[in-house]
């Protein structure tokens, strides 16, 4: 009997997962689990579905939160096609809430340790029944392999602003929050075996996969009587097939720019292609430089080039607007860029999780050239005029 964990935080989810989600699915293929698995549209109608309701709960709540209401998760508009694991947090009141959500719903079970375990999954199974739901098993895993266990407890004290002395119960309470071996996750859920099998069902329903993601971008207006095609050779004298809509979006978008002396220029290597050159959108003559036709334009990619320009910072909220203006806000966003640590930022943030003062944790990152880096060496600490067999600064 193989087993499929449907409850995974990778580190995605900025400062709760401890893995790579690489990391999970490399290690799930090594313990022959039959699936692994985060968000769950069913097909990709329903991908569809669930962004929109993302944005919708994302649009009433600060930044890095997102609001929904149970009323919000009934709504055909959103929930048709998607598939629903309720992680209870407990057992008053979530019968109802069950009965609510319907088909396509599951109530999971998994393992505290508090030595309660046998009993609350019966209760769990005594719910799921009366609910009619299936009830299924995971083990909401927040790190790949048991060794990440001190990393999830310094980026929970990171999120949480305090040192490991501090934060207590706020610390996960065992080291179990990792992928188990199947065999491991049978015995445990031997008193409800149907939960283990539930696991390979769900993900049997679940027929979407990213490659189905394509861009849709919208139809920009060309003169009565042309083509966008035509109208786009026109433009730049070209005379060649290409994604006419996406280059005359972004033309569009460089001229308002252009027209209110907003300065900007394209970046990058599809942003330097020929057509580019042409329409203006970048000062970089591409005959002047021995460059790939494939760099701007990949038939392998199956997708259209990333155009990227750069517009002054001070000025920039005003293409913003006119873009929200021009193709309304359902269908124009901003895209979130969440920046990696890197090796000193990493050093500070986790000296002050082990108590380190800033004046210690500042010496030790002098140290370190570059963005990128491992561990610290021994005469790396030593020159930070730190003692490397002290103990906060042996686990740093």
């Amino acid at each position: 009997m193989s087993y499929a964990e449907l409850a995974v935080t990778t580190n995605y989810s900025f400062l709760r997962g401890a893995s790579h989600p690489g990391e999970f699915v490399t290690q799930a293929h090594a313990l022959g689990y039959a699936a692994i698995g985060i968000a769950y549209p069913g097909d990709r109608p329903a991908y569809g579905r669930l962004c929109r309701l993302l944005s919708l709960g994302k649009s009433r709540a600060p930044k890095g939160e997102c609001f929904l209401s149970l009323s919000d998760l009934v709504e055909p508009q959103y929930r048709e096609g998607l598939l629903l694991i309720v992680m209870p947090a407990g057992l008053e009141n979530i019968t109802p809430i069950l009965t609510r959500l319907g088909p396509d719903t599951w109530l999971a079970a998994s393992m505290l340790y508090t030595g309660e375990d046998r009993r609350r999954l019966r209760d769990l199974a005594s719910v799921a029944r009366a609910a009619r739901v299936p009830l299924i098993a995971v083990n909401d895993a927040l790190y790949h392999d048991a060794d990440r266990r001190e990393l999830q407890d310094i980026v929970t004290c990171i999120r949480e602003h305090l040192s490991l002395p501090q934060a207590g119960k706020r610390l996960q309470a065992n080291a179990e929050r990792h992928l188990k071996h199947p065999g491991e996750m049978i015995r445990l859920f031997s008193a409800a075996p149907a939960a283990i099998a539930e696991t390979r069902h769900f993900a049997g329903r679940i027929n979407f996969t990213l490659d189905m993601l394509k861009q849709n971008y919208p139809h920009e207006p060309v003169p009565p009587g042309k083509t966008a095609d035509g109208h786009l050779r026109d433009l730049t004298k070209a005379g060649e097939q290409q994604i006419a809509h996406y280059f005359l979006t972004v033309h569009d978008i460089v001229k308002y720019a252009e027209g209110r002396d907003i300065l900007c220029q394209g970046r990058g290597s599809a942003a330097n292609s020929a057509v580019c050159y042409a329409l203006g959108v970048t000062a970089v003559d591409p005959n002047a430089f021995d460059v790939l036709f494939e760099r701007f334009l990949s038939a392998e990619r199956r997708e259209p080039p990333d155009i990227d320009v750069d517009f002054e910072h001070e000025r920039r909220e005003e293409v913003i607007q006119y873009i929200y203006r021009r193709y309304g806000r359902r269908r124009a966003a901003l895209t979130a860029t969440v920046i990696c640590y890197r090796a000193r930022s990493a050093i500070r943030e986790v000296g002050k999780v082990f108590g380190l003062t800033e004046d210690v944790t500042g010496r030790l990152a002098d140290t370190v050239w570059g963005h990128h880096g491992g561990g610290l060496e021994e005469h790396q600490i030593r020159q930070g005029d730190c003692d490397p067999a002290n103990l906060a600064v042996a686990l740093y």
